[in-house]
């Protein structure tokens, strides 16, 4: 029997993979590295399209390998190898991106080795998450979920500080948010304050993760069986067949594939949205940053409880409404016209609505991702844990192109960001649809062992 001071160290440990996992989230995919591919390609709209290109090649990827990785992992129950190879490439990836120079950048290896990190850090996550159900009882899991996502969210908020603080430069003044020069004597000509958001972000999972490595393990972690990969393949086709004989499980998967693409895209293309549309700079969007995610660690936390006491479904199909409205309202808000009202160009309006918009994103988003994980343990069969996890990354991942990659052609064919934003409202509704068939407890007999 696992002692008290044990599990509370395994599940601190726990945390803090969201802890040092966030900062991709925070500082490259959304708020810092974001806006400088926009500053760097010069234009909005073509920025947008590129970066769309580049999530959904990652999320094609991730989609083909997630439910195959997880099924192998369930039968070797060696989760932890796999989290140490992925760490690699998630470092690797972001490490690279110090190389984006402003006059020798290249487009193309830019976006892969942002994809590398990405896949990395996708992959990781289908394993810490399958191990969610081993920190506590079927009770406690809401709780300690949203306790975990909110304890990244402070993780990146504080890297997001640090890096408006003492590195990222704007591109006018060559100074930080504070006035500082770029920390560590890094030229702000070359811009390698903004660039060293890779490094620092591939440092801090470096360091961070130093609790999860020694104070997590698996149950009863065993050598991989001959013939894993085959047997992994077949027993994922055997779940595809069988999912439409567990409608709950079924329609969750759909449900959530096309809610998390929608909040996927909003994150992916916030910061490139604000910078192209409101012309903000990289430190303006990391202010906004910082509003968004002090606003998600609080909801997010509050949303764990929630979950506890009212289940986890009417607190998702909360957080869908609302940033369905947000969807809808973020495209007739730009520099001049605010929800059809005209404004001047130097009115602060805009910019305030849009503040409240990523305080909307970041309460509903964090409240959404934790309670939709807490949902997948209690719809996933205990025995296929991580494999039903990497269903899930396939059913975040399957559709993940589609957010990105209609953003892009809607957008090159429009010639409008804003326009371009606008499948995020469709693909919320669709899964606000699907979640009808959802129930709260899954299907009684996921829960049970398959029998030979």
């Amino acid at each position: 029997m696992t002692d008290t001071p044990t599990k509370r160290r395994r599940t601190w440990g726990w945390y803090f993979f969201d802890w040092a996992s966030q900062p991709y989230n925070t500082l490259l995919v959304t708020f810092v590295f974001a806006p400088y591919i926009r500053e760097l390609l010069g234009d909005g709209s073509a920025a947008q399209s590129a970066w769309g290109f580049g999530v959904g090649a990652a999320g094609l990827i991730i989609a083909l390998l997630a439910p195959v990785l997880g099924a192998m992992a369930d039968l070797s129950g060696n989760r932890l190898r796999w989290i140490w190879g992925f760490s690699i490439l998630y470092v690797l990836g972001a490490a690279g991106l110090w190389f984006a120079a402003p006059d020798s950048y290249n487009l193309p290896v830019t976006l892969g080795l942002f994809a590398l990190g990405m896949i990395g850090m996708e992959f990781a996550t289908i394993f810490t998450n399958s191990m969610l159900p081993d920190l506590g009882a079927r009770t406690e899991i809401g709780r300690i979920s949203g306790n975990g996502w909110a304890f990244g969210y402070v993780g990146g908020l504080l890297a997001l500080v640090v890096m408006l603080v003492f590195f990222a430069e704007s591109a006018e003044t060559g100074r930080t948010f504070v006035g500082l020069a770029p920390g560590l004597g890094l030229d702000p000509d070359q811009r390698e304050g903004t660039r060293f958001v890779g490094p620092l972000t591939a440092l801090w999972y470096i360091v961070f993760m130093v609790p999860f490595f020694l104070w997590v393990r698996d149950p009863a972690p065993r050598k991989a069986p001959r013939g894993a990969l085959g047997a992994a393949l077949r027993d994922v086709g055997t779940t595809l067949r069988n999912l439409p004989r567990a409608p709950s499980l079924f329609s969750f998967l759909g449900s959530s594939m096309f809610y998390r693409d929608g909040l996927n895209g909003m994150y992916a293309f916030g910061g490139i949205y604000a910078s192209g549309v409101l012309g903000w700079s990289v430190v303006d969007v990391g202010i906004f940053g910082i509003a968004s995610i002090i606003f998600g660690a609080v909801f997010a936390w509050a949303g764990g409880r929630a979950d506890d006491r009212f289940g986890p479904k009417p607190v998702i199909t909360l957080c869908i409404l609302v940033l369905t409205a947000v969807a809808i309202g973020i495209v007739f808000v730009d520099r001049t016209r605010v929800f059809g009202l005209a404004v001047a160009e130097t009115s602060a309006l805009p910019d305030v609505v849009m503040y409240v918009f990523g305080a909307l994103i970041g309460a509903a988003g964090g409240v959404l991702q934790s309670t939709s994980r807490s949902m997948m343990v209690r719809q996933a069969r205990p025995d296929r844990m991580t494999e039903s996890f990497g269903l899930y990354a396939l059913a975040g991942k399957s559709t993940s192109f589609i957010a990105p990659l209609s953003i892009g052609i809607v957008t090159w064919a429009t010639g409008s960001q804003q326009i371009g934003v606008s499948p995020l409202i469709a693909l919320f509704l669709i899964g606000l649809i699907l979640l009808i068939w959802v129930k709260p407890d899954g299907d009684s007999f996921c829960n049970e062992p398959e029998h030979a």
